[in-house]
This record gives C-alpha cells, sequence and structure tokens, in this order.
C-alpha cells in the first residue's frame, strides 16, 4: 500500500546549478524508479543553516512530496547518506492531516501567484 511521505534534504552549497539539478534529479528518479509517485516539488533554494554543518553555513534545500512504499525509505536515505553533496536529510510518513495541510498550502500559494499576475 502507498503511504504519503515528505523528504526535505540539504545539498552543499558548493555544487554549481548543474549540480544541484543533477542531485534533485537523481532522487526524483530514484521515488520513481523504486515504485514511487511524486506529488509535489519545492526548490527553496540557498538558505542560511541554523548551525553550521561541515563548516558550512548555507544549503540548498529541496523538497519532494511523494507516495511509494514503506519499505523504499530505507533504501532512499542509504541512497542520501552514500552522496557527499547531500549534508542533511529528513523524511517523515505523512498522516492524513499533514496531506490536508499540504494540499492547502499548495491552493494558498497558487491563489497567491495568481493574484500577482
Amino acid at each position: 500500500m502507498l503511504r504519503n511521505y515528505e523528504t526535505v534534504f540539504i545539498a552543499t552549497p558548493v555544487l554549481s546549478d548543474v549540480q544541484i539539478k543533477e542531485a534533485v534529479k537523481k532522487y526524483r528518479d530514484f521515488i520513481t524508479e523504486n515504485g514511487g509517485e511524486i506529488v509535489h516539488e519545492e526548490d527553496w533554494g540557498l538558505k542560511k543553516l541554523a548551525y553550521p554543518i561541515q563548516k558550512k553555513t548555507t544549503g540548498f534545500y529541496h523538497l519532494i512530496e511523494f507516495k511509494a512504499e514503506p519499505a523504499m525509505i530505507s533504501k532512499l536515505e542509504i541512497q542520501y547518506r552514500r552522496d557527499e553533496r547531500i549534508i542533511r536529510f529528513l523524511t517523515f510518513a505523512m498522516d492524513k492531516h499533514a496531506v490536508a495541510y499540504a494540499e492547502k498550502r499548495r491552493a494558498n500559494k497558487s491563489e497567491n501567484k495568481a493574484k500577482e499576475v
């Protein structure tokens, strides 16, 4: 049975735009190739870290919301740990309230974009 998950990873700030896109594509492809289905994705860009990690004070944040089998999560996290470009990651299972909140947040974002235009 597919469950809803959200994963956020922080890539090292020394990467170029091309390298960041490659890292994001790697994890997007990994999720879909392992039977997952991407629901939503957000690139939060370069942000200041709350505390230094590996002597870095900034990192590229990326969020992927997806549906997958629970067994796939450990495989995904192994990929994160093996990738020297990723300095932190967090994956969590979303309950029905978290899913509803994420949908509402996306709807508000699209409404705000429509107002700006």
